[in-house]
């Protein structure tokens, strides 16, 4: 059974830094890309950050601009996001996607409900 447990979420104040993490179990995870996605109180879920099987590829939505980093450390089987100068609206729960298919290109369209989807983490900031 492919298991994903997101951590690292919390509140924190504008400006602030984060790191999440997605331990994932269940599958040979170097074998498949993963992505982290979000969803604000109100709102679809959206794409943040993306990456493919041997992190030779990264994907960042535009809101992004360069202050969130996604990455993966295979032998641990995790993913993480590392997010820095948090702004309120950043204010979301946060979660973890491996796509369910080997070698994907990690695009964001290629994340949909029939891969392995986390519970989420929920990241607040506060201005």
């Amino acid at each position: 059974q492919v298991q994903l447990v997101e951590s690292g979420g919390g509140p924190v104040q504008a400006g602030d830094s984060l790191t999440l993490s997605c331990a994932v179990s269940g599958l040979t995870f170097g074998s498949h890309a993963a992505a982290w996605f979000r969803r604000a109180p109100g709102q679809e879920r959206e794409f943040v950050a993306s990456i493919n099987d041997d992190s030779s590829k990264t994907y960042y939505a535009k809101f992004v601009k360069g202050r969130f980093t996604i990455s993966r450390e295979d032998a641990r089987t995790t993913v993480y996001l590392r997010m820095n100068s948090l702004n309120p609206d950043d204010t979301a729960r946060y979660y973890c996607v491996v796509d369910s298919l080997i070698f994907g290109s990690a695009s964001a369209s290629d994340f949909n409900s029939n891969d392995y989807w986390g519970q989420g983490t929920q990241v607040t900031v506060s201005s």
